[in-house]
């Protein structure tokens, strides 16, 4: 079983600084038995970055769709994991409104990192929470899971504007802790020529690793990807610039020439 204190090192291990901003996606299986489990790991970050902003996914896209269009903050459960449906409901942190896409956010800044999502026309709208983890010079940490479930790609395809990832927008009912509601027009993800674009993202992974953008640690027995959201948005965007494919319509290799 692995302690908070064996977590708080391999953390440090990683190159991350108390006074990042880290956002983690998770395998709790994959990292293995934890003292106090899902909570224990989320401490260990809380503590670790004594400076900084930690956030985690909390999604509820599976619950919460054009044909079910109400989230509520307070009782909305996340479908993306078990570390996930853990934080979305604890007292030291704050999560967004974002219908589909929520994040709670614990730390330095959390509520203003966050605020203004029941605004959000999707889910990664440029000037929005996803988006702006490049701006803040966030870590993503990819624990026991790969690019594949690294949302924040969704955000830079929306700022680059690749066609045909967004569906027809729907009205969505946001309700916040204090029991308000919100009504405003919202696209959810959707690509017309594949079910899921995100289990493709993984084609981007040569190319952050080639140019710094992704180093490897571990977080108990997980391996875990280190990506740099800032680094990760201008190599993207430099590959989508350099080409009208799209790349994300199946399993491929991104050739060198157009990220080197």
């Amino acid at each position: 079983m692995f302690s908070k204190k064996e977590l708080t090192a391999q953390i440090a291990a990683m190159g991350i600084l108390p006074t990042d901003t880290v956002l983690i996606h998770t395998s709790m299986r994959a990292i293995g038995e934890v003292e106090n489990g899902a909570d224990g790991v989320i401490d260990a970050f809380r503590d670790y970055l004594t400076d900084g902003l930690f956030l985690v996914p909390t999604h509820t896209w599976a619950n919460v769709h054009r044909k079910q269009p109400i989230y509520d903050v307070k009782t909305a459960v996340p479908n993306i994991g078990a570390l996930p449906r853990v934080a979305a409901f604890r007292a030291d942190g704050v999560r967004s409104l974002n219908p589909t896409h929520s994040m709670w956010a614990c730390g330095k800044g959390a509520a203003d990192f966050v605020k203004n999502e029941e605004n959000a026309p999707t889910s990664g709208a440029p000037g929005f929470a996803w988006e702006r983890l490049a701006h803040v010079g966030a870590k993503i940490l990819l624990i026991g899971v790969g690019n594949d479930k690294n949302t924040f790609i969704h955000a830079v395809e929306e700022l680059a504007n690749v066609p045909d990832r967004l569906e027809k927008p729907y009205e969505v009912t946001i309700r916040d802790g204090a029991g308000n509601e919100y009504k405003h027009l919202y696209a959810s993800y959707y690509c017309s020529k594949c079910e899921d674009v995100s289990h493709n993202f993984g084609n981007f992974e040569k190319p952050f690793v080639a140019l710094g953008a992704q180093h490897f640690g571990r977080l108990g027995n997980a391996e875990v990807r280190v990506v740099d959201a800032a680094a990760c948005r201008d190599i993207i965007l430099r590959i989508l610039g350099r080409t009208s494919e799209d790349l994300c319509l199946e399993r491929r290799d991104i050739k060198e020439e157009l990220y080197l």
